[in-house]
Formats: C-alpha cells, sequence, structure tokens
C-alpha cells in the first residue's frame, strides 16, 4: 500500500511528496483510513517514533474546512518540545494546502502571542495541557466547532499528573467529536480516561500490547554500585559515535553525572526540572544538532522528547515501573532505525531485569563491560575505517612529498603502529591502570561463556567488522565468507548478528585462511570494507599469539578470574 491508494487529497499528497514520504509505516496503513472512513472513536497503541503523527494529522488535514474560524481540531500531548514538532510536522505536511492555520500552545513562553493567534483564527491547536487549561480559564479558546480530539502520548500524559487538566478539557469538547487516543503502553488510567470521554472505540495495535519497539536491542552490564561511573565512561570509550540518553532517578544524580562526565572531557549536559526553560531549550538545541554525544536525564525531563537517530539508551539505573523503561527504550530505535537500550545493574537487580523480561516479552542479553583492550580495538577499528575513506585533491598534495621524505625507510607496519600509539597513548596509559569492573562472570549461554564450547567442539568464533546497522542478514553473511574464500566452501556454524558486528563459527583448521581471505580479496558490503578476526578469546593458541604480536596492548598482569574462577566474557558490539 502507498499513500497514493489512501485517498488523501492531491494537495496533502504533494506536501508529503516533498518530504521525501511514499510508502505508510504499519500504524499509519492502519490509522488513517480508519479515521477517513468511520468517524468512530478510536485508541492506537504504538511505540513512539512509528509515525503516529502522519497516522493522525493526514486525515485530519484531508478533514479540514478551511473557511470556519474557530479551532475544528485539537491536540494535547505531554511537553512542550513534543507539541512544537507535532505544530512543524502538520505545517509540512498541508505544505500545498492553502489557508491551513496551526497554533502550538505551550508553557514557559509569553501567553500573550498564543492569545491574539486564537483570536484572528486557527484550524488545529496543538497544546500541553497546562497551558490549554489557562486559556479555558480566560475564557480565550472556542471549543465549540471542535471535531476531533488527539491525545497524543496518553500514558506520558497521565504519568506527569496531567489527569485533571485532560478531563477539565475534555468536559468543554462537543459530545459529538471524534476523540484518538495514542500511547505506547495502557495502563489503567488510560484506559480509565477512554471508557469516560470515548464512545465504543476501535482498538488498533501495532506489534504487542505494552511491548518495547520491536528494533531495541536490550542488554544488561552486572557492576558494584561504585563502578557504575566507570563503566558508564568505558561505554562512552567503546561507541565513540554513541548519540544517546542516559537516563538517572533524581535530578542531583542527573547533574553529578553530567558534571563528571564534562570535567572527564566527554561532551554531555544533564536535562531535570531544576532548569529553567531557557536553559532547557539551550541543552536541547545542543543536543539535536548533536553538539552533545550524552544527554543525562531524569524521566520527567525527558517525557515526550523527539529526537531523530538515537543510537543509544543508558539506564543509569533501572526504574521501578515496566512503563517508564518502554518509554526510556523507546527513545532509541526509532523510524525504522536499530538501537540498543543497555541497563547498568547490581548483583541484587536481577530479579528485576526478569521482571522487566517477562512484562516485556523481550529477552535482555547480559553484557561484559569493555576492558581496555576491548576499547583500542574498537577505537583502532574506527581509526581504520576514517583513513578507508579517500579524501578530495587539495592543498594536502602540496606538501606530501616533503611528508614523504621525512618518513623515509619506515616501513607501513611501522608508520601503522606510530599512528595508533599518537592517537590511542592517553587510552592507552588510563585503561593499563585500571582493573576489570565486572561484578560476575556473564551467565551460562551468554556470548562469551559460549567461547570456549565451541573451540571444544572443533569449532572457533570469528567476528565480522559489520551487523544490523548494516542491514546485514545470515544469508549475505555466508554469501561474504564464502565469496572471500574463493579456493573452497567453508562450513558456517552459529551465527549471532549484533548492532555493529557479526559472530560466527567456523571449523578450527578453517578459520585462518577465513581471517586472510578477506584481508586480500577486499570484500565490500554496503559501501564499508569487511573484516573478520578472532572473536576475543576463541582459540587459545591463536589468542596467545595475537597478544604477542599486538604493540598496543597496555602493559598489565592478565584479568584475574573472577567468582567461580571464570574470566570475564569479551564484550561484543
Amino acid at each position: 500500500m502507498k499513500f497514493t491508494d489512501m485517498g488523501l487529497s492531491p494537495e496533502i499528497l504533494e506536501g508529503i511528496s516533498r518530504l521525501g514520504f511514499e510508502t505508510p509505516t504499519p500504524v499509519q496503513a492502519a490509522v488513517i483510513p480508519a479515521i477517513l472512513n468511520n468517524g468512530r472513536d478510536l485508541v492506537a497503541l504504538a511505540q513512539t517514533g512509528t509515525g503516529k503523527t502522519a497516522a493522525f494529522g493526514l486525515p485530519m488535514l484531508q478533514m479540514l474546512d478551511t473557511n470556519i474560524k474557530t479551532p475544528q481540531a485539537l491536540i494535547l500531548c505531554p511537553t512542550r518540545e513534543l507539541c512544537m514538532q507535532i505544530a512543524r510536522d502538520l505545517e509540512n505536511f498541508a505544505a500545498c494546502v492553502r489557508g491551513v492555520r496551526v497554533l502550538a500552545v505551550y508553557g514557559g513562553a509569553d501567553i500573550k502571542p498564543q492569545l491574539a493567534a486564537m483570536v484572528r483564527g486557527v484550524d488545529i491547536v496543538v497544546a500541553t495541557p497546562g497551558r490549554m487549561v489557562d486559556l479555558l480559564r480566560r475564557k480565550r479558546a472556542d471549543f465549540s466547532k471542535i471535531k476531533r480530539v488527539v491525545l497524543d502520548e496518553a500514558d506520558e500524559m497521565l504519568n506527569m499528573g496531567f489527569e485533571e487538566d485532560l478531563e477539565a478539557i475534555l468536559s468543554e469538547v462537543p459530545d459529538g467529536a471524534q476523540t484518538l487516543l495514542f500511547s505506547a503502553t495502557m495502563p489503567r488510567q488510560v484506559a480509565s480516561i477512554a471508557k469516560k470521554y470515548m464512545k465504543d472505540p476501535e482498538e488498533i495495535t501495532v506489534g504487542t500490547r505494552n511491548a518495547g519497539a520491536e528494533n531495541v536491542s536490550h542488554e544488561y552490564l552486572v557492576v558494584h554500585a561504585k563502578d557504575r561511573y566507570r563503566a558508564l565512561k568505558r561505554l562512552a570509550d567503546f561507541y565513540p559515535d554513541m548519540y544517546g540518553i542516559v537516563f538517572c532517578r533524581t535530578r542531583q544524580e542527573t547533574q553529578d553525572i553530567a558534571d563528571h562526565l564534562g570535567k572527564d572531557g566527554y561532551k554531555a549536559e544533564s536535562l531535570h526540572g531544576d532548569l529553567t526553560q531557557q536553559q532547557r531549550d539551550r541543552v536541547m538545541k545542543k543536543f539535536r544538532a548533536r553538539e552533545l554525544q550524552m544527554l543525562v536525564a531524569t524521566d520527567v525531563a525527558a517525557r515526550g522528547l523527539d529526537v531523530n537517530d538515537l543510537t543509544h539508551v543508558i539506564n543509569y539505573s533501572l526504574p521501578d515501573d515496566l512503563g517508564s523503561y518502554t518509554h526510556r527504550s523507546g527513545r532509541t530505535g526509532r523510524a525504522g532505525k536499530t538501537g540498543v537500550s543497555i541497563a547498568l545493574i547490581n548483583m541484587r537487580e536481577h530479579n528485576k531485569v526478569k521482571h522487566i523480561e517477562k512484562q516485556l516479552g523481550r529477552k535482555f542479553v547480559q553484557r561484559a563491560v569493555p576492558t581496555g583492550v576491548d576499547i583500542c580495538q574498537a577505537r583502532l577499528a574506527g581509526l581504520v575505517d576514517r583513513l578507508s575513506v579517500n579524501p578530495e585533491p587539495g592543498v594536502i598534495d602540496e606538501i606530501l612529498p616533503s611528508l614523504c621524505k621525512g618518513l623515509e625507510g619506515v616501513s607501513r607496519e611501522e608508520l601503522l603502529r606510530r599512528f595508533a600509539s599518537m592517537e590511542l597513548q592517553r587510552m592507552l596509559e588510563y585503561y593499563s591502570k585500571e582493573p576489570d569492573i565486572n561484578a560476575e562472570p556473564l551467565h551460562e549461554g551468554s556470548h562469551a561463556a559460549r567461547k570456549k564450547q565451541t573451540a571444544a567442539g572443533g569449532l572457533v568464533e570469528l567476528a565480522m567488522n559489520i551487523g544490523k546497522a548494516n542491514h546485514l542478514s545470515p544469508k549475505q553473511l555466508m554469501n561474504l565468507v564464502n565469496v572471500a574464500d574463493r579456493s573452497s566452501s567453508v562450513e558456517i556454524g552459529r551465527i549471532n548478528i549484533t548492532h555493529m558486528q557479526s559472530y560466527f563459527e567456523v571449523p578450527c583448521a578453517a578459520a585462518q585462511a577465513v581471517i586472510e581471505s578477506f584481508a586480500k580479496s577486499l570484500v565490500d558490503f554496503e559501501g564499508r570494507r569487511v573484516s573478520v578476526s578472532l572473536a576475543g578469546a576463541g582459540n587459545p593458541a591463536k589468542r596467545d599469539e595475537k597478544r604477542a604480536a599486538n604493540p598496543y596492548r597496555p602493559n598489565r598482569p592478565k584479568n584475574k578470574p573472577g567468582p567461580g574462577g571464570k574470566k570475564p566474557g569479551h564484550w561484543q558490539k
């Protein structure tokens, strides 16, 4: 199905075509015809980032009468940021429709321009509940012509304490108005609002009720409480391109962590309830512009944030309820992208993870905190990727002869060794003094715990530098391996594709040939050079050989065995 098959006007189709929209998302495909064709109240359960604004916004624009000067549609949402985003999206959708007037009404801004706009006349009002109640009390909002009301992220509005405000607003809406309720979860308060203010609503569920986003992987690291901050730093070092939100319980914790990250050289700032609206706007502007790597926030402060392309959500502390976890993890993996939600837990919080797993219907994967070697290897891989980009001709070509002369007699291997040392010296020195901070070994059946089993069974595990983020499938991985190893086909065992890397098993006798075949044949996938190496400690003999040949490894003792005599597992992206 395409948008052109849904009965939308040519003007609206032209507007969304300019935005690059062709095929509706699942929630849009289900909701748009339902609103256009039957006029019933509707409850839609779908995660954030699935295209809900277009799902209710496009049919709403279609059914407007632009000759009426008073509001015909009201959209209520939890935060100023989301209010402004919805209003911008509607204006973009209606770019080719004459005479559509959209007004964003929210707190923390001068109310006079909002009042003046209401007097001039608007078609659609997008509002936060508190400011909308303020306008109603001043008798400056005329709801007599309202035909549709949207409650967007209803569960978040109720979690923020807006139940009384919502009831006050809905009581002013004409009885015949169509009510559309959108929510990621369906807690008791949302069901109560639906029962009281909706008539025989049609229910549409995209995905599983109260479930998290399908394209978000859920992971956890077990550390002692005193080591949470060190674990957070290691994640930031391991994922230098991380663009994410770190969730904390309290305002004070949020501010403290952001301050420490700033002092340690990371681009991070806090977002919490003690900030003024001006401070909040400044932080969000920097975060949206990707001037910050991490936003450290409380649950309340992050309600309704609409930021695209987040790669990670870090749960510095797990929340007490499923709804909060669902909303946290739903900040990433939006609009078809993949994302990772990582929880830092202590040894007493396993039951909390199991409880969330059961309610969410999704399995959490235990990972090891990355070691200094893991981090430096990941950084080196990133440097190699950057070096593979061919620069445009320019001034550098003029000084290249003198550079070559200065490095005459230095081998390629030595040049790379010196370059890597310069780039990673500070990190190598820091992590050479840092201990292992895993609070317990990985449980049986985890990725790292399987490595001895595969080697003992005649198989060894290899790591490939592409994964889900590159849209790699198991079939494509097998094709890549056998294209690279042209002399003979290779039997491939268990395959595990993660966000940024992939792991696969091959017979021990074939492992080195597979690794060398990728180095020689220059295999490319989706524009990225593919490389393969041993995964962690897959083969003890190869591992020791690799250690001896690795000039970047910090000069420190091997990791001491953890509880139960097992060594910490290798971190997997």
